[in-house]
């Protein structure tokens, strides 16, 4: 939280599955295209918030699957644990606060009276969350019966049903909606209200997002019925909230737009890299605009002309390899000559994360980043970092001075002779 000096311009809270995450999209190209625009345009000076059912076990399987970016805040386990940066630290407060009028031995005592009631995996039992799978014509008449029976035990506890299959008992207090709102409360105390926030969803447990007020809210084109009744029954005439008519993170993009929250073109929807401008120069922008271009030239997506990169990089700069050997730039262009087209027709994917920049002189930048490449069922990643100028050659962009790359834990590929960048 302590990332950003004053207030986020904008905060997104998104749901992961089938909301920031479409599962029916193998190539991944509506993340992308998100992830493309939040780094160059919003992660300076906003905050990325995921508000998943997912434990941290799960939402850290996803995290290798599906090229999410990093959050700031991670909202986990339908509300109940809230964890910060990319080290994950819980915010023990909040699960203090939710230790009131609860106890887990009841509740499974309890749950376990009903033999419509399917314990979910190990890994999504948590602390202040008990989960079990139940069918959806059996689903209402469950939920009034435990929660007398919990009610009469003394507990507040609050039944949450979503995709019409996932049963979760929770303290009274939690949810997601709840998490937000604390979030919000320790963002007032600390003089840094986001200016916007952008709640988006499509199940049942994404509604108590909505509730929260002065946010603005995306039901995402694919959002189950279930949210949909809820929204006609509850918040039908909030002009704030929108059933997008883009899936995923697509309708999360388009709810930018039609709040006009800032900028919602997609630097991947543009083909000519001559328009992909900015008003003020911007590091975030120049680092996602140069690997668009080199993963479109792996592609053979772009012209195989040498006098982009010749511009782009300084001929006596220097790139240090991954591996540790270091490399002038001139040698690593004329490497990249010889990948063009290398993988036309591939599912080959670039993207970066974390973008961070500092002003270290009147026209000089230095920026740190992920860079991740993926192709097939492979995954490779580094950090990089890279010393930018504004004074040289590139009319309304940047030159690169030096690169550093350092593999990331456990992600560098087998064969590392293609690295490049």
């Amino acid at each position: 939280m302590d990332r950003l000096d004053g207030s986020a311009h904008l905060m997104i809270v998104s749901d992961l599955d089938f909301t920031m995450v479409d599962h029916l999209d193998p190539d991944n190209l509506g993340l992308l295209r998100f992830n493309a625009m939040w780094e160059a345009y919003y992660r300076q000076d906003s905050l990325l918030v995921f508000s998943t059912g997912r434990s941290p076990t799960i939402y850290k399987q996803l995290m290798k699957e599906k090229p999410l970016l990093t959050p700031d805040i991670a909202i986990m386990s339908v509300g109940t644990e809230i964890m910060y940066g990319e080290s994950m630290i819980r915010d023990e407060d909040w699960e203090q606060y939710l230790n009131k009028n609860w106890n887990r031995e009841i509740v499974t005592e309890e749950t376990a009276q009903f033999p419509e009631l399917t314990p979910q995996s190990e890994t999504e039992q948590r602390p202040h969350k008990v989960s079990f799978f139940v069918e959806k014509i059996k689903a209402l008449k469950v939920i009034r019966s435990l929660s007398e029976r919990l009610e009469k035990r003394g507990l507040d506890v609050k039944l949450v049903y979503s995709n019409e299959t996932a049963l979760d008992v929770l303290p009274k207090g939690a949810g997601k909606g709840q998490a937000l709102a604390y979030l919000l409360e320790k963002f007032k105390v600390d003089g840094k209200m986001p200016v916007n926030t952008l709640v988006c969803g499509d199940s049942g447990n994404d509604a108590e997002l909505f509730s929260v007020p002065e946010v603005y809210g995306v039901m995402v084109s694919n959002a189950q019925e279930e949210l949909l009744r809820w929204h006609a029954e509850n918040a039908r005439n909030n002009p704030n909230i929108i059933h997008a008519t883009e899936r995923c993170a697509a309708g999360i993009i388009q709810a930018i737009g039609n709040f006009s929250l800032g900028p919602n073109v997609s630097p991947r929807d543009i083909r000519d890299f001559q328009k992909c401008k900015v008003e003020i120069l911007n590091s975030g922008h120049e680092v996602v605009k140069f690997y668009l271009f080199y993963e479109r030239w792996r592609r053979a997506e772009v012209a195989k002309n040498m006098e982009t990169p010749k511009l782009i990089f300084f001929p006596l700069g220097t790139f240090v390899h991954p591996s540790g050997v270091e490399q002038p730039v001139n040698h690593c262009i004329d490497v990249m000559a010889r990948l063009h087209g290398d993988k036309q027709g591939t599912n080959y994917r670039i993207w970066v994360d974390r973008v961070s920049s500092a002003q270290v002189g009147s026209d000089t930048w230095l920026v740190k980043f992920y860079k991740w490449e993926s192709f097939g069922e492979e995954r490779h990643g580094c950090l990089t970092t890279v010393l930018l100028s504004s004074k040289a050659k590139v009319p309304d962009g940047f030159t690169w001075m030096h690169m550093h790359q350092t593999w990331l834990g456990g992600s560098e590929p087998e064969d590392q002779t293609n690295w490049l960048f």
